[in-house]
């Protein structure tokens, strides 16, 4: 596993094999100009956009700055390009904090303390996050994160994908119309395993059928290679965004398949019922998921 202190970004996962090779798990990158289309980033205190960058909290308006590049809107939150400060490691575990202070993110006037821990495990590997709110006012807060996996297929088209959800976000112009659709009759229906084909994902799945444990799996496997991953989710998350890289050049294109977990929706900004956390001074929210191999 690698991960790195900016950002505190997975940068890569892989499975040693016996004849020496390393076979990817989530596909990963060296140095930030490597890194292509959000690979691996922690999505706090917002995972999507936010519609023009502008919300209104508690009574009053905000406006973010506008730094998306492919539509007028405030994108993934502010502490995916900053450092991030070590403050546990071991041989198989790392503890990476950073803290948002009122004031330095037009449009965000709150103050969090935000801790990822990555745990390496014989089975896969964890990933959990908390967030604290260290303010003196109630904060809106959420979480995301960006990694994309592989079973080793050249292209994801022939990869069989399981996505126990009932329902996908209506969407136009990277952003939400308001509609909940079921996925029924669908290109988006994996409810029953099957081959991915040419579906193009950019797509936000919620309304997730968990499994007994209470736990979110979502599995990618590829009869092919023999391989399979399950990413799984604990309660904190409700919603996943799928995305296949269309839009990405072609060494990145299609070649992984980004499985997202979201505390809340794309825009939940604007749309408090889609998963927005309003966190009260001194409280704290977490959550966890991982992937089994």
């Amino acid at each position: 596993c690698k991960v790195s202190p900016f950002g505190a970004s997975l940068r890569g996962l892989w499975r040693a094999t016996q004849d020496g090779d390393n076979q990817d798990i989530v596909t990963g990158y060296t140095g930030a100009h490597g890194k292509v289309g959000g690979q691996g980033d922690v999505l706090v205190p917002f995972p999507g956009r936010i519609r023009g960058g502008h919300y209104t909290f508690a009574g009053k308006d905000y406006q973010m700055d506008m730094n998306d590049k492919e539509s007028p809107s405030a994108i993934h939150g502010f502490l995916r390009s900053v450092p991030w400060e070590v403050t546990d490691q071991s041989e198989n575990a790392v503890t990476f904090v950073a803290s948002l202070n009122a004031g330095e993110h037009p449009g965000y006037p709150f103050s969090l303390r935000v801790a990822v821990t990555y745990l390496l495990e014989e089975t896969g590997m964890t990933c959990r996050f908390k967030i604290e709110n260290t303010g003196d006012i109630a904060a809106p807060v959420a979480a995301g994160f960006h990694p994309y996996f592989t079973v080793g297929s050249d292209l994801i088209d022939a990869d069989t994908l399981h996505v126990p959800m009932e329902s996908t976000m209506e969407f136009e112009n990277l952003l939400p119309t308001g509609r909940i659709l079921s996925v029924d009759g669908t290109a988006f229906d994996f409810r029953e395993p099957r081959p991915m084909g040419d579906t193009r994902f950019n797509t936000c799945y919620l309304n997730p059928l968990r499994d007994p444990d209470g736990l979110l799996r979502i599995r990618l496997s590829s009869e092919s290679t023999g391989r399979a991953d399950t990413v799984w989710m604990d309660a904190a998350f409700n919603y996943v965004v799928l995305y296949s890289g269309d839009p990405l050049p072609d060494s990145h294109r299609r070649r992984s398949l980004a499985i997202e977990p979201m505390t809340c929706a794309t825009d939940a900004f604007n749309h408090p019922e889609w998963g927005l956390i309003t966190l009260a001074p001194g409280s704290t929210v977490s959550g966890s998921w991982g992937v089994t191999i």
